[in-house]
């Protein structure tokens, strides 16, 4: 049995794939089991910003796993502070809570939205994309991937990307947040005008709803600045990242402001933030600075 066909026997039919067993890769290029190059041009799905196997990379994890591998969060750990650390003076945000994936990461802002202001329901977009767990699905508008699971959470609006207005109208009472991308990914690529980023910040502002931001696909570098927003002078109350913060080691952040706090045990996940993941992380976001991608970003777009 070939390793294709192993496949289509014991694991679930939810990827399509290509054709191809890749067995190694380095920098943008991968290698198949024939031995045939290819230039990647996926990137592991917005993930790989350093390359393959960058040898900084690389060696961190080596070192962290010969180390200290998991604890869970019963204990303190050094990567995980120093990482934390990193992500509030990039971010210019306040708290970190870590997680494993961008779903997980869009799961916790909407709890802590919820928690914070004691009100359910979310504005989001037409188009949008924020993962594929039960509430981060809830607020993906894209119908193939919710209409199997429906009902969905109630209470999540949709509306006009770009258009502020729709927003506004789209406000109740009940309202906890608007979330979305500055650059839309998998509905195309939409980028938000720095108008509509703007207005929507006051509108949030004016009407006491917090404004979440999934930066997933468009952080670390990828849109020629650490995070997409930046581009636009607008802040949020709450942030997702994840994708190429570890360089295709697992890993996932959610950034928000000092008085939006979970409680003891309200949230938590027994993988995320070990010190083998926030290794990866630190080499990842040194490697960024060290070889001046952000800037390299802008430059060649």
């Amino acid at each position: 049995m070939t390793l294709i066909e192993s496949e289509a026997k014991y694991i679930q039919p939810t990827y399509t794939r290509q054709p191809i067993t890749l067995t190694r890769g380095s920098g943008a290029r991968v290698w198949d089991a024939e031995g045939r190059e290819y230039i990647d041009c996926i990137a592991g799905v917005a993930v790989n910003v350093c390359g393959h196997c960058h040898p900084k990379v690389v060696e961190a994890i080596r070192t962290q796993a010969e180390t200290l591998i998991h604890t869970s969060n019963l204990y303190y750990t050094e990567p995980q502070i120093k990482l934390a650390e990193e992500l509030i003076h990039l971010t210019g945000l306040d708290r970190i809570f870590f997680c494993n994936s961008g779903t997980e990461a869009v799961e916790a802002a909407m709890k802590l939205a919820r928690r914070s202001t004691g009100k359910t329901d979310f504005i989001a977009s037409e188009n949008s994309f924020h993962g594929r767990t039960l509430g981060a699905l809830s607020l993906t508008h894209t119908e193939k991937y919710r209409k199997p699971f429906e009902p969905l959470i109630p209470g999540v609006t949709f509306v006009r990307y770009d258009d502020a207005a729709a927003i506004a109208e789209a406000i109740t009472p009940d309202t906890a947040a608007v979330v979305l991308e500055a650059v839309q990914g998998e509905g195309g690529i939409h980028i938000a005008s720095a108008e509509y980023l703007r207005e929507v910040r006051e509108i949030c502002d004016s009407n006491d709803i917090l404004l979440i931001l999934d930066e997933v696909q468009t952080g670390f570098g990828r849109t020629g600045a650490w995070f997409a927003y930046e581009h636009y002078g607008v802040k949020p109350d709450i942030m997702t990242m994840a994708k190429a913060l570890g360089s295709g080691f697992p890993i996932g952040a959610m950034a928000s402001r000092e008085d939006l706090l979970f409680g003891r045990g309200e949230h938590g996940a027994t993988f995320a933030g070990s010190p083998l993941a926030c290794a990866a992380a630190l080499a990842t976001i040194s490697v960024i600075k060290d070889e001046g991608l952000v800037e390299r970003s802008r430059t060649l777009g």
